[in-house]
C-alpha cells in the first residue's frame, strides 16, 4: 500500500487515525499489526486481507485512503488468544499495538484528538509466553547465530538458545558442518540471525530441513567489546568470568539474543537465567538426518505421537516432560554422570509406595518456570500466583516425604532445593490469595476477603451498586419485552444495554427511542444507553475504581515479592522437572520390564534379549509379542561391523534402530529394553536408514543417501555408532556393490567404528574372511508349505537370498508378472555369481587408507584469508596490498 497522502489532494489525506496506523505499521514492516480500537484489535490494508485469510473471518471495509476502500478486520481482545495462536503456527509475526490512555483523555484534547497508541510487544514464534499459547509438553526457544571467521578460515558459529517462557540461555560454539546438528538437537521454535546470514544461501540450504523460520534482525549485530557490554549491562554484572568461560561467538550470539528479547518485549525484562555453555563433548553428537531417521521426539511425519519420546513419556509435570526430552536429544557422555542418574531411577524402582507418593504430588505441581517468567514480564496474573504457592506447597510436601529417607545422590541433592525455602512467601501468598483466583487480574476478587480492609470498603460499595444494576436491567426486559437484553461494560464504552440486532431494531422506534439511546451497532447485536444507566454510572465507576486500583497495587506487592525469590524459584522448578523424570523413568522401568544398562568409557557393545521400545509397545497394544534379539559390537581394539542381510519385511531396519535407540536410552539415563546391556559410551551417533529426496536442494534419494554417508565416513570415530541401511541400493547393481563394499572397508581399516551394516549385496558377506572384526549377522526365516514365514530372529551366518519376489507377492503385484520374477530369478541364481565374487575378493588387495599429500601452501591465498578488511585502517589497508601484490610476483 502507499502509505504517502498525496498533499495536493485535501480528500486523500488520510484520517488522524488511520495516520496513526500508518506511522505504527510503518515501524513494524514485517509484523502483522493488531491495533486496539476498544473491544477489539483491528487489522487494516493488506494485514486485514492477509489475516482474514490465514483466521477464516470477515473482511470488511473502513472509510477510503487515496480513493480505495481501506480493507479490514478484527478480532476481539478477549479471544485475542486463540487468533494469535493460529497466526503463530502459521509462522507470522504480529505487533500488539495498545491504547496508552483513556479515550477521555484523549477527547480533552480535541475532538479530533487520537488516543495515545504504542506497540507493547512482538509475539513471534520463538517469544510467546501465555498459557493458552504453550504447548506444556515443549520448550518454546529460539536460537541466535552469530558468525566469526575462525583461525582456519572457516566459519565459526555462535548459538544462543533462550526460552523466554521459562528463563533458560544456553551458549555453544559450532563449526559449519556441525550447525544443522545443533539447531536439530536444540529443535527452537525460530532462528534469530543478521540479515547478511539469512540472506546466504549456502546457510538457508543447511538450515533448510529444520522447522523453523528465519528472521532477519538487523544488519550487524555486533561482536567483540559491544557485544560483551550488552551482556555486562543486561545482568548487571561488572565481569562475565562468573558466566565461565564463554567464546568470542557464544558472547556474540547471547548478545544478539538479548538484543532480540529487548526488542520483542519492549523493555520488559523476563527472568532470564546466566547463559550456560553447552561444551560438545559432554553430550552424544546426533546430527540432523540421524535425529529424523531415528524418530527421536518426532515421527517422519512431523508428529509427537509414535516417537521415541512419546512412548517412554511418562512424566507428571509439563517441566518434567521438557527435560525428559532435552535428555533424550541430548544424551550424557560421561560414564559417572550417567551411573548417578541411573542410580536415581534404580531408587524410585526399588521404592514403589515412595514413587506412587511423589508421582501424586508432582501431579499437583503447576509449571513454576513459567507462571515465574510471566510474572516478570508483567503478563502474569492472579493464577500465576496461585501456581506459585501451589508449588510452594508441593515443595514442602515432598521434603516431608523425604525427611527420614537416605535416597540416591542426585535426588537428594533435588530434595535439597527445596528445603533453601524458609515459608515466608508461601504464607505471604496464602494469606492474600484467594484460593481460586483468575486468570486476568482485571477481573479482579482474586484478594481474599479480610484481607485489607481499604480494599472490602470498596468492594462493599461496587458490589451494592451491581444489586442495583441487576435490578435494572430485569426492568430494562420487562420494559423492552425482551429476556435477551443485557446491562454489560466495557473499558471503551462503560455500561451500555446489549440486544439482539432483531431486538435492537424495535428499541428504535417509538416508544422505546425515547428511552433508549443508540450507541453502537455490532455484526449480530446493537448496544444502547439511558439517562437513569449513565447516572448509575457515575456512581458505581468511583467505587469499583477504588476497588480495582487497590486489588492491582496488593497484586504488584505480591508479584515484587515472589519476582524477589526468582532464583530460589527456578531451582525449585529444576527440582520439580528432575524428580518427575527419575521418578517417571522408574515407573517406565517397571511396567515395561526393562533393565538397567552398565555404561563405562570401554569400546564394548553388548546388548542380550534387545527390544525395539517403539515398537514392543505398538505390538503390545495389539496383544502381541516383540521378538528380542542379542547384539555384539565390542572388541578392545576398535568397534565389530556387523554385516547384517535377510529378506525384505523381516526385521533389519527394526533391529538397526533399537540398538541405536537402546544406547540413547542408557546414556540420557533409562533402564532399557533388554535383559542386559553393557555399553562403552558413544560420544558420536550415525544414521542412515531410509531413503527419501530433497527436491528443494536438487538431491535426488541416491544423492541424499551419498551425503549422508559422506558425512559419516568424514566423521565417525572409535567411539562412534554407525547405523547403516542399504547403502548403494539407489543405483545400478555394480555401482551400489562397490560403493558398498569400499565403504565397510573404510570403516572397518579408517573410522574403526562400531557399527551395523544392513545389504541386499550377499557378496559382502564374503569380507569376513579378509576382515577380523567384521561378523555376519542373517534374519531367520522358515519355509512352510512354499510359504514364508519371517521370525523376526537375528543368528550368526549370512542369509543366501532376499525373497523379494515373495514380498511383491504380499503386495498385489499381478500373479503374471510374480511368475515371470521366478523365473528370471532362477536363471540368474543357475549362473552362480558367488565364485567370481569370491575369486575377486582374492584378488583385490585389502582397502588401505592412503594418506594424500597435503596440497602445496599457497602463500597468496593464506594471505589474503588472514586479512580483516574491517579491521584495517587505510595505511594498513594500502600496506597489505602492496604485500599480496609482492606474494603474486613470486608465484
Amino acid at each position: 500500500m502507499d502509505e504517502k497522502p498525496r498533499s495536493d489532494d485535501k480528500a486523500a489525506r488520510p484520517t488522524p487515525m488511520m495516520a496513526q496506523y500508518i506511522e505504527i505499521k510503518a515501524a513494524n514492516p514485517d509484523c502483522l499489526l493488531f491495533y486496539r480500537m476498544g473491544d477489539f484489535y483491528e487489522l487494516f490494508f493488506e494485514d486485514a486481507e492477509t489475516a482474514s485469510r490465514a483466521l477464516g473471518i470477515m473482511l470488511t471495509k473502513r472509510g477510503k485512503h487515496q480513493g480505495e476502500d481501506i480493507p479490514m478486520c478484527g478480532v476481539p481482545v478477549e479471544r485475542a488468544d486463540d487468533y494469535l495462536r493460529k497466526l503463530i503456527s502459521l509462522g507470522h509475526r504480529v505487533a500488539v499495538c495498545e491504547q496508552m490512555e483513556d479515550p477521555a483523555e484523549a477527547r480533552k484534547r480535541g475532538n479530533k484528538s487520537v488516543v495515545k497508541r504504542d506497540v507493547v510487544r512482538l509475539v513471534t514464534p520463538g517469544t510467546i509466553t501465555e498459557e493458552q499459547l504453550l504447548d506444556p509438553a515443549r520448550p518454546n526457544a529460539f536460537a541466535a547465530l552469530a558468525r566469526l571467521r575462525a583461525g582456519d578460515g572457516g566459519w565459526l558459529y555462535g548459538v544462543a538458545c533462550v526460552d523466554i517462557s521459562t528463563g533458560a540461555f544456553d551458549v555453544a560454539e559450532v563449526g559449519e558442518a556441525e550447525l544443522a546438528g545443533e539447531l536439530a538437537r536444540l529443535e527452537p521454535r525460530e532462528i534469530v540471525a543478521a540479515e547478511a546470514l539469512c540472506a546466504d544461501p549456502r546457510l538457508t540450504s543447511q538450515l533448510a530441513l529444520l522447522d523453523a523460520p528465519m528472521t532477519p534482525f538487523g544488519r550487524d549485530l555486533g561482536a567483540g567489546e559491544s557485544a560483551a557490554r550488552r551482556l555486562l549491562d543486561f545482568f548487571s554484572v561488572a565481569t562475565l568470568e562468573g558466566f565461565g568461560a564463554l567464546g568470542e561467538a557464544e558472547i556474540a550470539a547471547a548478545a544478539a539474543a538479548i538484543l532480540y528479547v529487548e526488542r520483542t518485549q519492549k523493555g520488559k525484562r523476563p527472568a532470564l537465567r546466566r547463559p550456560s555453555s553447552l561444551r560438545r563433548s559432554a553430550t552424544l553428537e546426533i546430527d540432523a538426518a540421524t535425529r529424523v531417521n531415528l524418530e527421536l521426539t518426532r515421527t517422519l511425519k512431523g508428529e509427537r505421537d509414535g516417537s521415541l519420546l512419546a512412548t517412554i513419556d511418562m512424566t507428571a509435570t509439563p517441566a518434567g516432560a521438557r527435560l525428559l526430552a532435552e535428555r533424550i536429544a541430548a544424551p550424557a557422555t560421561a560414564p559417572a554422570l550417567i551411573a548417578q542418574r541411573l542410580d536415581a531411577v534404580s531408587f524410585f524402582v526399588g521404592e514403589p509406595e515412595l514413587r506412587a507418593r511423589l508421582r501424586a504430588i508432582l501431579a499437583r505441581a503447576p509449571d513454576v518456570a513459567r507462571a515465574l517468567s510471566r510474572l516478570s514480564l508483567q503478563r502474569g496474573g492472579p493464577r500465576d500466583l496461585g501456581n506459585i504457592r501451589a508449588a510452594l506447597a508441593a515443595a514442602r510436601e515432598i521434603v516431608a516425604l523425604f525427611s527420614a529417607r537416605e535416597a540416591a545422590a542426585l535426588v537428594a541433592q533435588e530434595i535439597a532445593a527445596f528445603a533453601v525455602s524458609d515459608g515466608e512467601l508461601e504464607r505471604a501468598i496464602e494469606t492474600r490469595l484467594a484460593p481460586d483466583p483468575p486468570i486476568d487480574k482485571r477481573v479482579g476478587n482474586f484478594i481474599a476477603p479480610g484481607f485489607d480492609a481499604e480494599l472490602d470498603e470498596a468492594r462493599g460499595l461496587r458490589d451494592e451498586s451491581r444489586r442495583v444494576i441487576a435490578t435494572l436491567q430485569q426492568r430494562y426486559v420487562e420494559l423492552a419485552e425482551t429476556k435477551q437484553l443485557k446491562i454489560k461494560h466495557n473499558n471503551f464504552l462503560g455500561f451500555f444495554i446489549e440486544a439482539p440486532q432483531t431486538q435492537g431494531e424495535k428499541l428504535l422506534r417509538p416508544p422505546f427511542d425515547t428511552i433508549f439511546t443508540h450507541r453502537q451497532t455490532m455484526q449480530d447485536a446493537m448496544r444502547f444507553s439511558t439517562r437513569e444507566l449513565a447516572e448509575l454510572e457515575a456512581k458505581i465507576a468511583s467505587a469499583a475504581d477504588r476497588a480495582q486500583e487497590r486489588e492491582l497495587a496488593l497484586f504488584e506487592e505480591l508479584a515484587g515479592a515472589v519476582l524477589a525469590r526468582a532464583q530460589e524459584l527456578q531451582r525449585s522448578a529444576e527440582a520439580f522437572a528432575a524428580l518427575d523424570v527419575f521418578a517417571a523413568l522408574g515407573e517406565l522401568a517397571v511396567k515395561r520390564d526393562w533393565t538397567r544398562a552398565h555404561v563405562d568409557s570401554s569400546l564394548d557393545f553388548e546388548i542380550v534379549g534387545g527390544r525395539h521400545p517403539v515398537v514392543e509397545a505398538s505390538l503390545e497394544a495389539q496383544g502381541k509379542k516383540f521378538a528380542a534379539n542379542d547384539c555384539d559390537l565390542g572388541d578392545a581394539r576398535a568397534g565389530k561391523i556387523a554385516v547384517v542381510t535377510g529378506p525384505n519385511m523381516a526385521g533389519k531396519s527394526t533391529y538397526l534402530r533399537q540398538n541405536a535407540l537402546i544406547a540413547i536410552l542408557a546414556q540420557a539415563g533409562s533402564f532399557v529394553p533388554a535383559k542386559s546391556a553393557r555399553l562403552g559410551a558413544v560420544d558420536r551417533l550415525f544414521s542412515r536408514v531410509g531413503a527419501a529426496d530433497d527436491l528443494a536442494r536438487g538431491r535426488s534419494t541416491f544423492m541424499v543417501e551419498m551425503v549422508e554417508t559422506a558425512a559419516i565416513l568424514n566423521c565417525a570415530g572409535p567411539r562412534s555408532l554407525v547405523i547403516l541401511d542399504e547403502i548403494g541400493r539407489g543405483t545400478a547393481t555394480f555401482d551400489g556393490l562397490s560403493i558398498a563394499w569400499a565403504t565397510i572397508e573404510h570403516l572397518h581399516e579408517v573410522n574403526r567404528a562400531r557399527a551395523l551394516f544392513a545389504t541386499h549385496f550377499h557378496e559382502l558377506t564374503q569380507l569376513t574372511k579378509r576382515m577380523g572384526r567384521l561378523v555376519n549377522l542373517t534374519m531367520k526365516v522358515k519355509d512352510h508349505a512354499g510359504e514364508v514365514v519371517f521370525l523376526h530372529e537375528v543368528a550368526k551366518g549370512a542369509a543366501d537370498r532376499s525373497y523379494g519376489v515373495h514380498v511383491a507377492e504380499l503386495a498385489g503385484l499381478p500373479a503374471s508378472v510374480v511368475a515371470r520374477a521366478h523365473a528370471i530369478l532362477a536363471e540368474l541364481e543357475a549362473a552362480d555369481r558367488r565364485a567370481p565374487v569370491t575369486k575377486l575378493i582374492d584378488d583385490l588387495p585389502l582397502f588401505a587408507h592412503v594418506t594424500s599429500a597435503p596440497p602445496p601452501k599457497d602463500a597468496l591465498r593464506e594471505a589474503l584469508a588472514a586479512i580483516d578488511p574491517d579491521a584495517l585502517t587505510p595505511r594498513e589497508a594500502l600496506a597489505a596490498l602492496y604485500e599480496l601484490k609482492a606474494k603474486a610476483g613470486g608465484r
